[in-house]
């Protein structure tokens, strides 16, 4: 039985007195709790505020007192990289001069119009547009008018956008906080008017029935913000009179809402780590009655599509890398599932996409992606190939059915963002754009590989690098940062990036860690890195970058790390378990309070994510993830240099982790390295909006990088 007690003599003592140019020490409040019979102070408690404190206009004494504190370790990091601020003014004007200021996507046909996005010179945000028919003699409409919207905001974001069949109306959704909950606005699109309806607290955008009138979304519990229902609204009417159609009480599941690629089935998704449940409902029929593909089973994980007169299911029903199925429309369980494509031990079924003729199948083999083609009548298949030696590729934008042609996008660490038109028929390739990079860009100047290190269990782990060939000798003497994430089964593929030059064209090595809590190498590369074996990221973060200097990609005083979010747990786990390896480590948005988080089930996230590091109130899992917390495992030792961001809206990673980390640290190390941490206190998870203000915080992170690798400009 789990007995948690907690004790907090809440003395007053909130405000200080902070010098300017010194490290703030944060007030200490005694606060305990006992965990299985494992007492746990935490004398920074008392920085956890509530939203509605955050967001009260006559803030507490508590409240001030955490935003003083928060203002002062800005101010600190500010004095502390006084000395750098014409290098990040250099940094952020080279990064922003590489994008090119007036751009438009690739055009994307559907349901008869063209529909791309553009920037207009100097802008930080978007505009949305289409165009009837013909993308030469059409004239152009302007759906979201991003800069327009973003007017009066510190923040704003587009959550997505969703027109109609009829093509008469568009529903927007924007979040001006940075707290991922999300306004609906309705536009008719023949005469540019906004309608009345409007529609609050929705967990992103919005799904159209076929009727033109009846639209469907998501809500967020509005504690732990978990998306836990899903409601209908008729156009002309008051949310108040909205109905709920499926409410997901397991607080383990979440859920979402879309339409099928063929426009005839609305679909519920109830989804955990470990299962999933679908719901659909006849587009056509909105106030029908939803039915179940195949009720949850824990352990049974799986995702469905439409064609023809078959529902087809991708799952791991007895195949842990997935397998394809199909079954009747009108008998769905997996007892009428039957086997399109057979479960491989070396290869992860990822995903499909459905063409009047063709199957296109993306999967992922050796760490890397790759997509097979398929007829449906069986008369021929294919593999699409790829030269880099690592590299990200994925289906793109494929609203059409009856087209040979696939959209995919391709990337590399030296190749820029390219976007492609395949004919699956005649197997011909169009490069339709590729990535400019303003001021020019030699991709022969610089070069990338796929590694493999020997971690201590003596599993072999990938590792993606590039670097500039005149600059980068291999001979142990150049700065490398080592890039990792290894959570969630998600896949931190080699993508190339401009901003990312800015470390190349100074001698940097940056290299990328696909380390066990990923997928790139299958299910069980997932299996090995999460709940009792989380370790193994951490473990084989370290091998990856003592193999580096071993193979003198590096030298052994100029290893650098980044991570953020799970990443940033990463970074708190091996900055306590090999502080000597690293000479400066950048951690953001960290979630790095690993028991206090996951004991409160009123925190976003909390409950959906135990099967992903285990539930605490388990002696077992809570004894496991108290080994490895990093905030429970700051220790009297020398840490080196850190750079911590994080976000004051931030609904992921709460800031206070991140400030309680920071105070701690400053409480135990026994060092004099920087110890540094940043605060938007205007954004959340995702840091600033717009294409231009973010890169002012990327200034900042390399500016701290490049100045402890003794280069100066």
């Amino acid at each position: 039985m789990l007995l948690v007690a907690c004790q907090h003599t809440d003395n007053k003592m909130y405000q200080t007195t902070y010098a300017p140019g010194t490290a703030p020490i944060a007030p200490k409040i005694s606060h305990e709790t006992n965990v299985h019979g494992v007492k746990l102070p935490d004398d920074y408690f008392w920085m956890r505020l509530s939203d509605g404190q955050k967001a009260s206009s006559s803030p507490d004494e508590q409240t001030r007192a955490v935003v003083a504190y928060l203002e002062a370790e800005n101010e600190f990091t500010k004095s502390t990289m006084a000395h750098t601020e014409a290098l990040q003014s250099k940094l952020f004007q080279e990064m922003k001069g590489r994008i090119k200021e007036t751009d438009m996507s690739v055009p994307v046909f559907d349901n008869g119009y063209w529909y791309y996005t553009r920037f207009d010179q100097g802008a930080d945000y978007a505009l949305y547009c289409r165009k009837k028919q013909s993308m030469e003699s059409g004239s152009e409409e302007i759906l979201v008018n991003g800069p327009e919207r973003a007017v009066g905001h510190d923040y704003w974001s587009l959550g997505g956008w969703d027109v109609s069949e009829d093509n008469r109306l568009i529903g927007i959704s924007e979040d001006t906080v940075s707290r991922r909950v999300y306004s609906v606005v309705f536009k008719n699109l023949e005469n540019g008017t906004l309608l009345e309806d409007k529609l609050e607290g929705v967990s992103g955008g919005i799904t159209w029935a076929n009727d033109n009138r009846t639209v469907f979304y998501t809500r967020k519990d509005t504690v732990t913000l978990r998306s836990s229902q899903i409601w209908k609204h008729k156009l002309g009417t008051a949310q108040s009179e909205d109905v709920m159609v499926y409410e997901e009480k397991d607080e383990e599941f979440s859920v979402y809402v879309y339409k099928t690629k063929s426009d005839k089935f609305i679909v519920i998704a109830s989804f955990q780590t470990m299962s999933a449940e679908y719901r659909v409902l006849d587009a056509d029929e909105p106030d029908g009655e939803l039915r179940v593909i195949q009720p949850r089973e824990r352990g049974l994980e799986y995702q469905i599509d439409h064609f023809g007169d078959k529902f087809y299911i991708v799952t791991n029903l007895e195949a842990k890398n997935f397998r394809l199925m199909q079954c009747p429309l009108n008998q769905t369980g997996k007892e009428n599932w039957t086997e399109v494509i057979p479960h491989r031990t070396d290869v992860l079924l990822q995903g499909i996409e459905i063409f009047r003729d063709h199957l296109v199948v993306q999967e992922r083999k050796g760490g890397l992606t790759q997509l097979h083609i398929k007829r449906w009548d069986n008369s021929a298949d294919h593999y699409m190939e790829f030269q880099d030696p690592t590299y990200y590729m994925g289906v793109g934008a494929n609203p059409e059915f009856n087209t040979s042609v696939l959209r995919y996008g391709y990337t590399s660490l030296v190749v820029p963002n390219s976007t492609y038109d395949y004919d699956m028929s005649t197997r011909q390739r169009t490069l339709l754009k590729q990535q400019e990079v303003v001021g020019g860009y030699d991709q022969s100047v610089y070069t990338s590989e796929y590694l493999r290190a020997k971690a201590t269990d003596g599993t072999l782990v990938p590792v993606s690098l590039v670097y500039r060939k005149d600059l980068v000798k291999k001979d142990g003497s150049s700065p490398l940062l080592l890039y990792g994430y290894g959570s969630y089964g998600s896949s931190m593929d080699a993508y190339f990036s401009s901003t990312r030059l800015s470390l190349l064209d100074r001698g940097f090595v940056f290299a990328i860690a696909h380390i066990r809590g990923g997928q790139e190498l299958g299910r069980a590369w997932y299996e090995d890195g999460k709940l009792l074996k989380k370790k193994n990221s951490f473990t084989d973060f370290i091998d990856c970058g003592k193999f580096l200097i071993q193979e003198k990609y590096c030298a052994p005083d100029k290893l650098f790390a980044m991570g953020g979010s799970a990443g940033g747990l990463l970074m708190g786990a091996v900055t306590n378990m090999a502080p000597e390896l690293w000479k400066g480590v950048v951690s953001a948005v960290p979630f790095v309070d690993v028991i206090n988080t996951m004991l409160d089930e009123t925190i976003p996230l909390t409950t959906g994510e135990f099967d992903e590091w285990g539930n605490p109130k388990d002696k077992t899992y809570f004894d496991y993830m108290l080994s490895y917390s990093p905030y429970d495992n700051i220790s009297p030792m020398k840490y080196p240099n850190i750079l911590i961001t994080t976000g004051y809206w931030d609904s992921q990673v709460q800031y206070w982790e991140p400030a309680k980390y920071i105070a701690r640290l400053r409480q135990f190390k026994t060092d004099n390295n920087r110890l540094l941490m940043w605060c938007n206190m205007d954004a959340g998870h995702g840091g600033k909006s717009g294409r231009f203000e973010a890169l002012k915080e990327y200034a900042l992170e390399y500016a701290f990088l490049l100045d402890l690798a003794g280069i100066r400009e």
